[in-house]
């Protein structure tokens, strides 16, 4: 004992890991910030919470193998097994992780000693052998009266910090769930335009259009996540005669309030997320679409071309999902979601109505470089943008059919890429290939093409801002032997620039526009400039 106090007294190291004695008890208070991972603005400015367990203290340890982060290797493994297997003054966070490296405070030494101390007075008072000498005794108390003050600071601290605790637990939302939720606002119009498909523009009025979202993040074992969201959207995209430069965000007109996306998610394995997905699930609750500017409407890109490659549209509704990461470098990801689920009816249910199935490699090479590699197959699943014989708008006519009675089937190929060329400029883009076919009244199939560019400028005036600029091309029907189904004449360009501005952590801005020439795939069209200025405010 004598020659530990002496090692305790004489070696940084092991003051470093008394700290640690109560850092889970004090490690919220005295460094002002949580533990839980933060969404990567590079990545996904909306990522979703996936860990909202609360930062409770693990119990004592043993053995300091319970600690995963701890190997025999490290310069102080012996110190701290002395401390945790012969003394019992350390304890652990609830993922039986240690933090050797977090940063020591002068607080947080004052409080790991004082907990040693505790230690020392109950040996002193149970014992009756020689386990503290005269010498070991008066360091330890030069050392409290030195951090007298840090102590007292300290006791003060753990009170105030004991009463709003017990204020929160008593007016807490729960213990389990974390309630969050997002408004988006958007102002806008079409700029330039006035004839499209030999029919006039009429939509050219400003209009003020809100989506409002409240999500319900539940945790049951600090791993899992079930994902509730209650949303109501009166945004409407304007009507220019064609799919084409339709905003992400928009919604059904209406106020009416409804779940809009319900999911579970839950390890099986380490390396293996299964996710259950029982409404409005999209691509991006099943994989990373890899691209810098989908921020699901809320951020990044306006269009729903910019946000993310159209063949990720032929995929919706209820099903499941399971992603695979074969290591930090390589991710499979499949996934089956039905438009139909919740349809008893003839021709729908899971499995004989509208469907999506997909299977994605991603790979990152590096920090910097992510590559999808998508296969879509699908069952009366139009693609969501794009001209419109490219999104089957008449199919039904050209079928000769009622509009239950359709039915086309699509494979579908893309390809995704972001590189970081520097921590402020990522160059991006995609290209995505469609194969549809008719399976009723006038059949034969289509080729469909588009592909983008996208270069985006984080941080850009500011931390947190985005710039964004996206030219490409939207879904085009290059190719077909359907009957009244006639390949777009000619190519229409997308470009789309936004500048997302942020106001503060919860507020931000982002004006942007949309310019199509030839929209439709028609150079006949008068060329058409939609312009929007969308307000997130989130909590």
């Amino acid at each position: 004992m004598q020659k530990f106090w002496k090692y305790l007294l004489v070696s940084p190291a092991v003051c470093a890991v008394m700290l640690f004695v109560n850092t889970a008890t004090f490690a919220g208070e005295t460094s002002g910030k949580s533990e839980i991972n933060q969404p990567q603005v590079l990545a996904n400015p909306d990522a979703r919470a996936t860990n909202i367990a609360p930062d409770q203290r693990m119990g004592q340890v043993t053995s300091v193998s319970q600690f995963s982060d701890v190997q025999p290797t490290d310069w102080a493994f012996q110190a701290l097994q002395s401390l945790v297997e012969r003394y019992g003054c350390i304890a652990g966070y609830p993922n039986s992780t240690y933090r050797g490296n977090r940063a020591l405070t002068r607080y947080e030494f004052a409080a790991g000693l004082n907990a040693c101390l505790d230690r020392v007075n109950e040996l002193i008072a149970t014992a009756t052998g020689d386990l503290v000498n005269k010498q070991d005794l008066a360091t330890l108390q030069k050392l409290q009266e030195d951090f007298s003050a840090e102590l007292a600071t300290l006791r003060g601290r753990v009170d105030a910090v004991e009463v709003r605790s017990a204020e929160l637990e008593a007016n807490q939302f729960s213990t389990t769930t974390k309630l969050q939720g997002q408004v988006v606002a958007v102002v806008s119009d079409v700029l330039s335009g006035n004839t499209v498909n030999g029919a006039e523009i009429t939509d050219e009025n400003t209009t003020l259009g809100v989506r409002a979202r409240i999500e319900l993040v539940t945790s049951f074992t600090g791993k899992d996540t079930l994902f509730t969201r209650i949303q109501a959207n009166n945004i409407l995209s304007p009507n220019i005669g064609t799919p084409e430069g339709n905003l992400f965000f928009a919604g059904d007109g209406t106020t009416n309030a409804f779940i809009d996306a319900l999911y579970y998610k839950f390890p099986l394995g380490e390396r293996t997320q299964v996710t259950a997905l029982a409404n409005a699930a999209a691509a991006d609750d099943i994989t990373s679409t890899v691209n810098l500017f989908d921020g699901d409407g809320a951020f990044g890109a306006l269009s729903t071309f910019g946000t993310r490659n159209p063949i990720y549209g032929q995929i919706n509704g209820a099903g499941l999902a399971v992603t695979h990461e074969f290591s930090d470098k390589l991710a499979l990801s499949l996934g089956y979601l039905s438009g139909t689920a919740n349809d008893p009816t003839p021709n729908n249910g899971l499995f004989n109505g509208s469907y999506g199935a997909l299977a994605q490699l991603t790979v990152k090479p590096s920090d910097r470089i992510s590559i999808g590699l998508t296969y879509i197959n699908s069952y009366n699943q139009p693609l969501l943008t794009g001209s419109n014989a490219a999104t089957f708008q008449d199919i039904a006519a050209i079928q000769g059919l009622p509009e239950e009675q359709v039915g086309f089937s699509s494979n579908s190929y893309g390809v995704e890429a972001s590189i970081g060329i520097t921590d402020n400029i990522v160059l991006g883009g995609w290209a995505g290939y469609t194969n549809s076919q008719s399976l009723r009244g006038t059949r034969g199939d289509v080729d469909i093409w588009n592909y983008a560019v996208t270069l985006g400028f984080p941080d850009l005036g500011k931390k947190g801002n985005l710039a964004g600029i996206i030219a490409g091309v939207e879904p085009k029907l290059t190719s077909s032997n359907i009957a009244g189904l006639d390949k777009d004449p000619d190519t229409s360009y997308h470009l789309e620039a936004f500048y997302q501005y942020k106001l503060s952590d919860n507020i931000t801005i982002t004006p942007g526009v949309i310019w199509l020439t030839s929209p439709d795939h028609n150079d006949t069209n008068d060329d058409v400039v939609i312009g929007a200025l969308r307000t997130t405010f989130s909590f």
